[in-house]
């Protein structure tokens, strides 16, 4: 059996798959401060209009510039690989496959997008971005591809994990990037927070709102603010992980997956792999699809479908989400690119369509199937991918249990060797499993009541 599904650099897709155009029913339109759709000239000094228009484009496919994939090429295709031994130590009859995405240089699937917008950006005559990273994946992601084409790269990071993983930081300097720990001292946003919560771990809310007011208040007009998840444009550009993954998957003999998995904080890498074969399941194939989040930020299962912020200083439009309130500080969790407040909107649609079933899980869940992927696939896998994996495993009992011949599909969307402080706290019996208090929930979401109301729309078909 072939444990490695290898393509050619000419199989790579020469587009992206716009998952937009095939959603049953369209989102909800972004709202400014005043309640009304926010029309794309306003989303102008955040971002170049080249990306806003991918943003609200409907089209279903869209070409990737032959400058991009030159400099994919030095990673992708990615492989798809048979988890062989772990479906050995398991006995399960399940085929369970992944898609390799820690192949990139700095380890994970954000380069994919963050690429592309630094291309886009420079053609656009941005001299500079600014963004906000969790785990450091996104920073350093975003540092690497900066570095490669040209442009000024500054970063803040969330206190908590600037201080838990200093090799990111390290990273991100390699590669030429301006790091800080956010809250600083260099916003009006973060010297706010600082003032009322001095020893605050950070968040991506607060992060964001950071990254933000750099790039407007610039009187140059050069900075841009790039993002790594949630918005559209950013799972667009993601979306070349499944339709390589439906390819491989067809060169193994296989059919479509029953169950295909990924990790999600903001959605990018699980909408990268997923939404290829959500448009499946849209047209008739049956397949379970699930996002995995921890069930200390349960913004998917225990969130309400709201209009709400992207950040701490309600500076970005309203979005229609899942979310857990702007105004929300998660716990230190080692999983920090998991910890952010919302979700994708396009993933929180296809939610209320009911074609996901997402799950929460504790981390020391998570780091317990991270120890049973390195002692059989032998790779030691990244705290956020830790939860796809144990998804994974669960999924493969099951079909032991049931007797069923199944394929699983995860994402394997990034290595852990920059994250070992946090197998080493789990190896020490240190770490805690925390679950969102109601009252929490409550407090955090009560904000949401003075802002517009995200009406919950649906065809019912699933």
């Amino acid at each position: 059996m072939e444990q490695k599904i290898l393509l050619k650099e000419s199989d790579v897709p020469r587009q992206w798959y716009n998952f937009a155009a095939d959603l049953p029913t369209p989102l909800l339109p972004p709202l400014g401060p005043d309640g009304n759709p926010v029309s794309p000239d306003m989303l102008a000094p955040v971002f170049p209009m080249n990306l806003i228009e991918q943003e609200v484009s409907q089209e279903r496919w869209i070409d990737i510039p032959d400058e991009i994939l030159n400099i994919l090429y030095r990673w992708r295709p990615a492989p798809l690989k048979r988890a062989v031994y772990l479906e050995q130590h398991l006995k399960t009859p399940a085929r369970i496959y992944y898609k390799d995405e820690s192949y990139s240089p700095p380890g994970s699937h954000k380069p994919n997008t963050a690429v592309a917008q630094a291309w886009y950006n420079k053609q656009f005559g941005i001299k500079r971005l600014t963004t906000e990273t969790g785990a450091g994946q996104w920073g350093s992601a975003l540092a690497f591809a900066c570095k490669l084409l040209g442009l000024e790269c500054k970063v803040f990071m969330v206190r908590i994990s600037f201080e838990q993983k200093p090799f990111r930081k390290i990273m991100m300097q390699v590669w030429g990037a301006n790091c800080v720990a956010s809250p600083s001292s260099e916003t009006n946003a973060g010297r706010k927070v600082l003032e009322q919560m001095p020893d605050t771990p950070g968040s991506l809310g607060i992060a964001i709102s950071e990254a933000i007011e750099q790039a407007v208040t610039d009187p140059s007009g050069t900075t841009r603010y790039s993002l790594g998840s949630v918005l559209n444009h950013v799972l667009l550009h993601q979306t070349i992980i499944g339709l390589e993954a439906k390819k491989q998957l067809e060169y193994a003999g296989e059919k479509l997956p029953d169950v295909v998995i990924g990790c999600a904080g903001g959605g990018s890498n699980f909408a990268g792999l997923a939404f290829p074969f959500a448009a499946e399941k849209i047209n008739g194939a049956e397949m379970t699809i699930i996002p995995v989040e921890p069930a200390a930020c349960p913004t998917m299962t225990r969130a309400p479908f709201a209009y709400d912020f992207g950040d701490t200083a309600c500076t970005t439009p309203l979005l229609a989400m899942y979310t857990l309130g702007h105004a929300f500080v998660p716990p230190p969790i080692h999983a920090g690119g998991l910890r952010y407040h919302g979700m994708a909107p396009l993933v929180c649609q296809a939610i209320v369509e009911g074609l996901l079933e997402p799950r929460s899980y504790h981390q020391n869940k998570c780091y317990e199937a991270a120890l049973t992927w390195a002692a059989t696939e032998g790779a030691i896998c990244a705290p956020e991918t830790s939860h796809a994996v144990a998804a994974a495993i669960d999924e493969a009992q099951k079909a032991r249990e049931e007797g069923k011949e199944k394929v699983i599909l995860l994402n394997y969307s990034g290595h852990g060797l920059m994250d070992l402080s946090g197998y080493d706290a789990f190896l020490a019996g240190k770490l805690t499993d925390y679950e969102l208090p109601d009252e929490d929930l409550q407090k955090f979401t009560k904000e949401l009541e003075n802002l517009p109301k995200a009406e919950i729309r649906k065809t019912g078909k699933w």
